[in-house]
């Protein structure tokens, strides 16, 4: 692609857009399975007139066009008081009382997608004491991620149960029925609900699943990787079911879901233990002190994209020498796919007999991507990676790439360390316990005032990197930068950010510090 001189400026390093690594130009078909991702995003005072012919005609083959109501609407101003009504608009805080090492946790999107493609998802176990979080970004809409948000968790949970609960469990259904289980997680924030009929069959898939754990011999050696490995595959694998038709009558409520696909990435925390599971492109970091106090960003999971050698060495070794030029083109599965792992997307797993009988048909000939000979071509088995947690390690974040194409984990964490510090300010002072000496109370307001210096904006740590990812600057917050970039009309927002959800959870330090190993 050949960008104009007067372009190729808005590109440079701290003015212009930088490219995604889901950007590509050949990828233009926009379709019920589109696997469509942020093209390339960016974060600067731009002017739509500047920008090159080359690239309007890159924009018009993406759909976006440009129109003196489109310049209007960018130049549009918003004070400081509706940004931070946008950026707020989907903040949520959660505080724990009791003893176990998740001490709170905030959590925000910011749209880019009309709906919104990203989902997030947070639970309690009712019969273990673990907490889970997720993160899940959509590609070709939004109902695969919500999907997936909304069931994974149970998935989970009923792999991680010992098999004398998980037997009391089952026994406690009623047998030969398909009534409504038990609930196994309490979750938080959930504005998700499924349609009746979507509902149920849902409900009989997990049960079906619930049932057949029953019967299992008791392990010996609990594998915690491996249940969560498990509980991913199964219900992927329950999607595909769910998506053939029944009684030759086709559901196109499930087979959307099937079509359209998510990444994912979710941690269970159970005391010190914390594990990660990831599929695709969504990135956890935690955030911890060294021993000089400076902050450390230790990243947990690793993308599955073309960016990964190790991804790239597997796909090939999956599938034929011959088709080592088609198999990746343009960064991408099969020329269309930015993730190289993924739930759902199930145009890129099924057999050429399902692919013809069920997505052709119905569908037609362009659903089926070019080159499609041995396969399936994706997989939706995740990296599961385990970590102990210590005294040092005191938040972590999980968001989707939308974030990450603006922050480095380090800076993240950094702004997050920052948050945690000028935090204090916000409220009144309170002594944590009584009894407390005139030193250690002459302490605490020593550390307030240092943290007046840096007193957030934002009271929620994920709006405040939000914030800083959409306007940061070296001398702090432009709103000229944040307030264009939400004032982008739909069908050019995308160019320049995707959806944008972020999960912060904060570990309580004392906990860590006396937990037993």
């Amino acid at each position: 692609m050949v960008i104009s001189s007067s372009s190729r400026q808005l590109f440079k390093s701290g003015k212009g857009m930088r490219f995604s690594k889901k950007f590509s130009l050949g990828h233009c078909a926009h379709n019920l399975a589109s696997c469509n991702s942020a093209p390339f995003v960016g974060s600067f005072p731009f002017n739509l007139k500047k920008l090159s012919p080359r690239f309007e005609l890159l924009c018009s083959c993406r759909g976006l066009h440009f129109s003196k109501e489109t310049t209007r609407s960018v130049l549009t101003k918003l004070s400081p008081q509706e940004v931070d009504s946008i950026l707020r608009a989907n903040e949520y805080t959660h505080e724990f009382t009791g003893e176990n090492s998740v001490k709170s946790y905030d959590s925000n999107q910011l749209p880019s997608n009309n709906p919104i493609e990203d989902t997030r998802s947070e639970a309690s176990c009712l019969l273990t004491k673990g907490f889970m979080v997720g993160v899940f970004d959509g590609h070709g809409g939004g109902a695969c991620a919500q999907v997936v948000a909304k069931r994974l968790f149970n998935y989970i949970m009923a792999c991680l149960l010992p098999q004398d609960s998980l037997m009391q469990y089952v026994s406690s259904l009623p047998p030969g029925q398909y009534a409504k289980p038990p609930d196994l997680i309490e979750t938080f924030n959930d504005k998700v609900q499924f349609v009746e009929d979507v509902r149920g069959i849902y409900e009989r898939s997990f049960i079906d699943f619930l049932r057949e754990l029953a019967k299992e011999e008791p392990k010996q050696n609990f594998d915690m990787s491996k249940a969560i490995e498990r509980a991913f595959l199964r219900l992927d694998e329950d999607l595909s079911k769910e998506a053939m038709p029944k009684d030759d009558k086709l559901n196109m409520k499930t087979l959307t879901v099937a079509l359209s696909g998510a990444v994912s990435c979710i941690t269970h925390i159970d005391g010190a233990h914390l594990h990660v599971a990831n599929v695709g492109d969504c990135c956890a970091v935690l955030g911890s002190l060294s021993e000089t106090n400076t902050w450390v960003a230790k990243k947990l999971t690793e993308e599955h994209n073309t960016y990964n050698q190790a991804e790239l060495e597997r796909i090939y070794a999956a599938h034929p020498a011959q088709e080592k030029q088609t198999v990746i083109k343009m960064d991408r599965l099969l020329g269309q796919l930015a993730p190289l792992r993924a739930m759902g997307d199930f145009r890129f797993k099924w057999d050429k007999e399902i692919m013809s009988e069920l997505v052709v048909k119905n569908f037609g000939e362009q659903m089926v991507p070019p080159n499609y000979h041995t396969p399936p071509y994706l997989s939706t088995r995740p990296d599961v990676t385990h970590y102990k947690l210590t005294a040092r390690d005191k938040f972590l974040i999980i968001a989707s790439d939308g974030l990450w194409d603006c922050l480095t984990p380090l800076q993240a964490v950094r702004l997050v360390g920052e948050h945690m510090k000028g935090k204090v300010t916000l409220s009144p002072l309170k002594l944590p316990r009584k009894n407390m000496t005139l030193s250690e109370i002459n302490d605490m307001l020593l550390q307030r005032k240092e943290g007046l210096k840096i007193k957030p904006r934002d009271s929620n740590a994920a709006t405040h990197i939000i914030r800083h990812a959409l306007g940061g600057t070296e001398y702090g917050i432009d709103h000229t930068k944040i307030a264009q970039l939400l004032t982008l009309p739909e069908d050019v927002v995308r160019v320049f950010r995707d959806d944008i959800t972020v999960t912060i959870v904060y570990f309580d330090t004392e906990f860590l510090r006396h937990c037993p190993a």
